[in-house]
């Protein structure tokens, strides 16, 4: 029978064990049952994708049948004014759609430093992937788009891009993965903006612009900047050749003034968004990696910082306009891309009952203490 341990009992009494080859083995690391738990979910996940991917094409061809059918439904002949009104309808339809259907490339380079991937937890870095993925999807289909780089691109961040989401982000157009830093992606996106015009052309913000510097100085007048809410500088427009740095973590504020510390480390310019100089917000300045791209993506579209912060800024920070006017306008309709924006007004009509419950048990609590003083005073004045 082989020893397993390091002592044996006989008689009640310890003995010596004979050498033994899985003494000397290293042991084996166990697993906490959450963590068994989290293997075993993610493998049932896996498993599970090619039935999700029929069970969705099976969806989109049952929703396109319907639409078929309710077309064929709304449309019951093709008599000629049937005819008259669809091709008016096509035309009309036709003058809506925007002068810019087709993204136009601006020479201006967004990189999202990621070199922080040891500090986050798994949920962190789950999040981090989701911003990064918005804010792909976001420069992608912006009319006015820039150079967008993602540096420091490794470790357990790739193999979630690798594994999970099945290594999508190759098919990725108008936007890099770099194994090295941000300083090698600013490199890379200065040679890019500058060689030979494939970083694009002056257009939308930077078309007004334009005529009041002289050609060929813009070039010359680019700038590395590391954007950071701790910094003493204030952004005050983007300028044409110029790369910006935003932090790709997601800490709950744990790591205070790291991205500062960060590129103070590197001697990098800093500088953070004019927030505070459009608005006045009721919780920190500090965004979302996705929010700082988007709101930068308005700018070159608008050139108007306060018109991009009230568009991207998620309603849940309570921000209001210098001016006084509330964040909550038809412009923030596309403002949140955080699951827990769906919830404020649900919360808010639930605050509003509930405040209209108490108002109400006041004015029963207000009439029956009139009616008490009432009797009471009726009572006094009745004769003996």
């Amino acid at each position: 029978m082989p020893y397993t341990t390091q002592s044996l009992v006989v008689d009640g009494e310890a003995g010596a064990v004979p050498p033994s080859n899985a003494a000397q083995e290293e042991p084996v690391p166990t697993l906490s049952k959450n963590k068994l738990k989290k293997l075993r979910r993610d493998q049932a996940w896996e498993e599970g994708r090619e039935k999700r991917r029929e069970i969705r094409k099976i969806k989109n061809k049952e929703r396109k049948e319907r639409k078929r059918a309710a077309a064929h439904k709304d449309v019951p002949s093709e008599s000629p004014q049937a005819k008259m009104k669809a091709e008016d309808a096509a035309e009309s339809q036709a003058a809506k759609k925007p002068k810019h259907s087709k993204n136009i490339q601006l020479p201006i380079s967004f990189v999202i430093d990621c070199g922080f991937d040891d500090l986050m937890s798994d949920g962190e870095r789950k999040s981090l992937a989701s911003q990064i993925t918005r804010s792909y999807s976001d420069n992608h289909r912006a009319p006015f788009r820039s150079c967008l780089f993602v540096s420091s691109f490794g470790g357990h961040l790739k193999e979630r891009y690798d594994t999970v989401l099945s290594g999508n982000h190759r098919s990725w157009k108008g936007i890099r993965f770099l194994e090295g830093d941000f300083e090698e992606a600013a490199r890379q996106a200065d040679e890019l903006m500058k060689g030979g015009g494939l970083g694009g052309k002056l257009a939308g913000a930077f078309e007004q612009r334009e005529s009041t510097q002289p050609a060929g100085t813009y070039a010359e007048s680019g700038e590395i900047v590391y954007l950071t809410s701790d910094s003493p500088d204030t952004l005050t427009e983007l300028k044409p050749y110029s790369t910006y740095i935003i932090g790709g973590i997601v800490d709950k504020n744990r790591h205070k003034g790291i991205c500062y510390k960060r590129a103070m480390d590197r001697g990098m310019k800093t500088a953070k968004l004019p927030i505070g100089d459009y608005m006045k917000m009721t919780s920190r300045f500090v965004l979302a990696t996705n929010h700082v791209v988007e709101i930068m993506l308005r700018w070159l579209e608008l050139g108007d910082w306060a018109k991009a912060f009230l568009q991207v800024i998620p309603k849940r920070k309570g921000g209001t306009l210098r001016n006084g006017d509330r964040i909550l306008n038809e412009s923030s309709t596309a403002s949140s891309t955080h699951a827990e924006d769906a919830y404020d007004e649900p919360l808010e009509r639930d605050r509003t009952e509930r405040e209209k419950t108490v108002e109400a048990g006041r004015s029963e609590i207000v009439d029956d203490d009139k009616t008490a003083t009432e009797a009471m005073e009726a009572g006094k004045q009745q004769p003996p």
